[in-house]
């Protein structure tokens, strides 16, 4: 019988994030994790007018109440994916696209 080799352990988290990507949900996973933490990262003004809806090669889309939110949002682009960046890391969305919903 042949004896398997020893490897380094690996973190759980980065196991279940490969096996999610394998099965074609690793970006199902991101939004999950991106809706959890947007409250903390845009504040309960925004949350309550925006929600995050879809994420598509790093590009975050957003669905929010009105034209006029979208508007105002977009404006605020750079500071939204700063504070997503600090809340989420490498896990963050790299650009925002904002729609009405």
């Amino acid at each position: 019988m042949k004896r398997r080799g020893r490897r380094d352990p690996r973190r759980l988290g980065a196991l279940v994030s490969g096996v999610l990507d394998d099965l074609g949900l690793g970006e199902a996973a991101a939004i999950v994790q991106i809706a959890q933490r947007w409250e903390a990262a845009v504040g309960p003004e925004v949350a309550a007018h925006c929600r995050p809806s879809a994420l598509r090669g790093g590009v975050l889309e957003a669905t929010a109440d009105g034209s006029a939110w979208c508007q105002q949002l977009q404006l605020q682009s750079r500071t939204i994916l700063a504070a997503l960046r600090r809340e989420l890391g490498d896990a963050a969305p790299t650009e925002l696209r904002f729609f009405i919903g």
